[in-house]
């Protein structure tokens, strides 16, 4: 259900007007967005966010959170409306199960942990001291800042209890072990030599000519029978290799660029690639050694394994708590604020939309 309201909703100059207006506050607020307060307690006019259950986040709650998030991610450009819309829900989203887990926390009656967030305002307090904007807002932002760090203090508390599953069995990580097996899984490893003729990427293209025909020369003399590593330590400049004679190593899928990747996935052990241009220069590679990928045995990887096992049931347990806990409890978002997604647009995985619960 959605909460009606006039207000336009946000365009992207919301984005700059943000950063200016709360200027010390997005430094402050980045620990713990969601600054929300029991519905009983709201005796103003300001406008509502979302009401989630009996706790209320304000317009102004949203406005903090959302330019927080926009100064992370966007820095200083202007994004598209289509990534500000995605933006906007994903802050919405993180705001309305940051309440949720809070009010979960409170049922189990949690405490914050009072000296720790003493110490937290304290830093707060040196690092802005001789702020003359926070000079200013002091003593209204305070009691909310403050709010915010047991707030964060109790969703650390709940976070680690929920993650906190039991050890696997050992049928149980056999399973996983099983269904898993590219987890444990050596990549295929090659190891290459390179020459590399180095050409600024600005040079006109004779340079680039003149430099290809050198290097299909070294090429013809590496086909006669040359030495690789003798003419590597000549004309190579790779600064990496040079000094092994151009021997780069063992490397796996991804170490390479894409286009050096592909010329040395057609060699064989002991072949040498034709020169072909990269954003370096030209470049020549050997093929010296290739080891398949290799499957690790269940005895060698059992703890790594468990520590993947706890982390993936950690996650699970912890997303199945907002989930249950969207279902079960009634949440009501002003959507109106929100720039609208691209009909193509879809939604992040596991992040339904706040006024979707009941």
């Amino acid at each position: 259900m959605k909460i009606n309201s006039n207000r336009n909703i946000m365009n992207s100059k919301f984005v700059t007007m943000a950063l200016v207006v709360f200027g010390v506050t997005i430094h402050v607020t980045e620990a713990f967005s969601a600054d929300a307060i029991p519905s009983d307690s709201i005796a103003t006019a300001q406008p509502i966010f979302a009401k989630v259950g009996e706790t209320i986040i304000t317009q102004q709650d949203y406005d903090r959170a959302f330019a927080a998030a926009v100064r992370s991610k966007f820095y200083h450009f202007k994004a598209p409306d289509s990534q500000v819309a995605s933006l906007q829900r994903e802050v919405g989203n993180k705001l309305v199960a940051d309440a949720l887990l809070v009010q979960e926390a409170k049922r189990r009656k949690l405490k914050p942990d009072s000296t720790l967030v003493e110490q937290q305002v304290a830093a707060l307090e040196q690092r802005y001291a001789n702020n003359k904007g926070w000079e200013k807002v002091r003593s209204q932002e305070l009691p909310r800042i403050t709010q915010n760090f047991q707030n964060k203090n109790l969703l650390d508390q709940l976070e680690k209890l929920v993650r906190n599953v039991p050890d696997p069995t050992e049928e149980q990580l056999h399973e996983y072990y099983t269904a898993n097996m590219d987890k444990f899984t050596a990549p295929e490893q090659q190891r290459v030599s390179l020459i590399l003729l180095s050409v600024d990427p600005s040079s006109p293209t004779e340079i680039w000519q003149k430099t290809m025909e050198k290097g299909k020369e070294l090429a013809a003399r590496l086909h006669d029978g040359a030495d690789f590593a003798a003419l590597a330590r000549e004309y190579s400049k790779d600064p990496l290799s040079v000094d092994q004679g151009g021997d780069m190593g063992y490397l796996h899928s991804g170490m390479l660029s894409d286009a050096a990747q592909e010329q040395v996935n057609k060699l064989k052990p002991g072949e040498t690639s034709e020169p072909f241009m990269m954003m370096e220069g030209v470049a020549i590679f050997r093929l010296t050694d290739r080891i398949p990928p290799k499957i690790n045995k269940f005895e060698d990887i059992k703890e790594r394994a468990r520590v993947l096992w706890l982390t993936e049931q950690g996650n699970s347990a912890w997303q199945s708590l907002i989930v249950e806990l969207k279902k079960k409890t009634p949440v009501r978002v002003n959507e109106s604020l929100y720039l609208p997604l691209p009909e193509t647009a879809e939604k992040p995985v596991g992040a339904e939309t706040p006024s979707e619960s009941k």
